[in-house]
């Protein structure tokens, strides 16, 4: 397999939706057995980071896709956020840009297809093994959370069992603490701009 690179950003804060009963919410190995968008069930452990704070948020409205809730209705306690960092030098598939995707296979409309329907997750499951297999540590890709794509997202493929992402805060943030955040600075984070 040929896959465009890109160097993960050292440093670099990512945040993670996760359940306030989720013990561990950066253990990779969950996504090993039930997979998810980039890994196949019963595959690799992989752990599903958002870039930006507004994809974050938009996961909680995906998933509350077809209840009568809106995110504004969830108990402040219903979802928490995690931010972390990767360790250092973690190359990347490129599934942000045009020619990153071509090279995966994927349209240049990703996360839609050519007739506007979203590219199947069977297909980037496809590529995502193809992607672990050369060795590179994960995919940075477009969210498919919306269908024009914006947001970025990375599914990190740790390189052993030791290889961890590192919490930034002591304890998860709980969704009324973020929930109205405009951005880096509300979180106590540092600024810096979103677009990868």
């Amino acid at each position: 397999m040929t896959a465009r690179t890109i160097w993960l950003e050292e440093g670099r804060v990512w945040l993670r939706v996760a359940r306030p009963s989720w013990i561990d919410p950066l253990d990779a190995s969950h996504a090993a057995r039930r997979g998810g968008r980039w890994n196949p069930p019963d595959s690799f452990p992989t752990l599903y980071l958002n870039a930006d704070l507004e994809t974050a948020k938009l996961q909680i409205v995906r998933m509350l896709d077809g209840y009568p809730a809106d995110i504004d209705d969830l108990e402040d306690d219903a979802y928490t956020l995690v931010a972390a960092t990767l360790p250092r030098k973690q190359v990347c598939a490129d599934a942000v840009r045009d020619a990153g995707l071509r090279t995966l296979g994927l349209p240049r409309s990703y996360p839609l297809d050519d007739g506007d329907a979203p590219v199947p997750r069977t297909t980037c499951q496809r590529v995502g093994a193809d992607v672990h297999a050369v060795g590179l540590r994960g995919v940075l890709c477009r969210s498919a959370i919306t269908a024009d794509g914006r947001g970025r997202e990375v599914a990190w493929f740790p390189a052993t069992r030791r290889s961890r992402a590192k919490a930034v805060w002591p304890e998860p943030r709980p969704l009324g603490d973020w929930r109205d955040a405009g951005g880096w600075v509300d979180l106590d984070l540092p600024a810096r701009a979103d677009t990868l």
